[in-house]
């Protein structure tokens, strides 16, 4: 090959390089970007003084002498509108059942923003009796109490097209008008919103399905399972790794063995928590039902051909005349394994680790058949043999895809992502670091 076409090729490989990895970047950070910006919402917001009458009332947190004259300010902001509803639900006739219907709409708008109006009886959610405790959650509801939205077609064959209509619009000349300009204009008095730093959100328990408090539980739960599953698949894997390398031949049962493992990294992680469910739970009865110590299994099976195959590496990665020194000087085969190739392959066969414990702690479907549930409390760590625990890979699940107002618990969902992808960059930062200081100690 000519000089010049070997540079031209090295040149463009180099491009080529250059141009994907800068692709990689761009697509983390389109992917990263949003859920750090909406995931530190669950941390810093504007909280509004119904949050902190929360707060106070179920964490016991914050000045009640200043909370309790914030709370008298805002009662006396909201009393108009207590009073429009009141004349004009005395305006209407017995017989005017479908204004009836539509004030009834109208005041369960209004509870969404302010909590229960005067004469409500006490309801046992945590969430019917508060107000909006998030400012941009009031103005989301202030729009809909503001606009009603309909549908127009100018075309036959198109789809509709939404229009935001007015709905003091629809109440002009009655003494119901005055309530949506009252509302729009002195929202800030009624809820008197102040901007918060809720670093608790990691630490608090969560009240009424997330609607209130932190994760804790579900923080607990992932470094439960991440950690477990590891105490079990490391050892596993490195003495299968030093078997394999060290003991076993060439034989075609061992070749067999090793496609099953490189096959095994390729099974889809659903199909591990099926097995999960019916070996370990129907079949050896581990625990009665799902519980931690069945997911760390699941998620042990799950990460061991990935530590199986990468401590393998590792330790072929190894100078052969390591080996051969140590044996010249007479060391037994066992000796020189514990002694020389291990700690020469550490560096690696740490990193295989600490990467399974990343993917364990960010994995769904197995523990959702195994492990997990949405709500309990923070476990004990002997409770974790026989009970389940909340997790965060299988709450924001089911916060995104079966919670009853998704929409509500928005700021949970993206602080939740955000927590666990922190985790796993965490994770995988101390393996960085860890396999810097020891490849630094194994040099001097």
């Amino acid at each position: 090959m000519r000089l010049s076409t070997r540079k031209l090729l090295d040149k463009s490989f180099s491009g080529l390089g250059f141009f994907s990895l800068l692709l990689m970047c761009a697509a983390l950070a389109v992917i990263l970007i949003p859920i750090i910006l909406k995931g530190s919402s669950a941390f810093i917001f504007k909280e509004t003084v119904e949050r902190r009458e929360f707060m106070l009332e179920n964490y016991d947190r914050g000045d009640s002498d200043a909370i309790q004259k914030e709370l008298a300010r805002a009662k006396e902001a909201r009393k108009p509108v207590y009073e429009i509803l009141k004349e004009y639900e005395e305006s209407l006739g017995w017989g005017d059942l479908k204004e009836r219907e539509k004030l009834k709409d109208i005041k369960d708008m209004i509870r969404n923003i302010l909590g229960p109006l005067p004469g409500d009886e006490e309801k046992p959610l945590p969430r019917d009796q508060y107000g909006q405790t998030r400012w941009d959650r009031a103005q989301a509801h202030l729009d809909d109490l503001l606009y009603r939205t309909e549908y127009k077609f100018p075309d036959p064959n198109a789809m509709g097209v939404p229009v935001k209509i007015a709905r003091k619009e629809d109440y002009k000349g009655t003494p119901l008008a005055p309530l949506f300009d009252q509302m729009e204009n002195n929202l800030d008095k009624m809820l008197r919103p102040q901007w918060t730093f809720y670093w608790r959100f990691l630490f608090d328990m969560p009240s009424d399905s997330y609607f209130f408090g932190g994760i804790w539980p579900s923080v607990l739960g992932t470094i439960y399972l991440a950690f477990g599953s590891m105490i079990i698949a490391a050892p596993v894997g490195v003495i299968s790794a030093i078997y394999l390398t060290q003991y076993a031949g060439d034989g075609p049962l061992i070749r067999l063995l090793r496609t099953c493992i490189s096959t095994l990294a390729g099974v889809p992680s659903i199909v591990f928590g099926l097995f999960g469910l019916a070996f370990f739970i129907h079949a050896l009865h581990v625990s009665k039902g799902p519980s931690v110590l069945v997911g760390c299994l699941t998620l042990a099976a799950l990460v061991l051909p990935t530590i199986i195959r990468a401590s393998e590496e590792a330790i072929k990665a190894v100078p052969r005349t390591y080996k051969e020194a140590s044996l010249s000087l007479g060391a037994t085969r066992w000796r020189t394994i514990v002694k020389v190739l291990l700690p020469a392959a550490l560096p690696g066969i740490i990193t295989s680790i600490i990467i399974s414990v990343g993917r364990a702690a960010g994995e769904t479907a197995p523990i959702l058949f195994t492990a997990a549930v949405m709500l309990g409390d923070p476990l004990a760590p002997m409770e974790t043999l026989s009970q389940p625990s909340p997790a965060l890979p299988a709450n924001l699940y089911a916060l995104v895809a079966v919670h009853e107002a998704v929409e509500e618990v928005r700021h949970v969902q993206f602080g939740m992502a955000l927590t666990l992808i922190v985790l796993v960059l965490l994770l995988n930062l101390a393996a960085v670091v860890l396999r810097a200081r020891i490849s630094k100690k194994l040099r001097t």
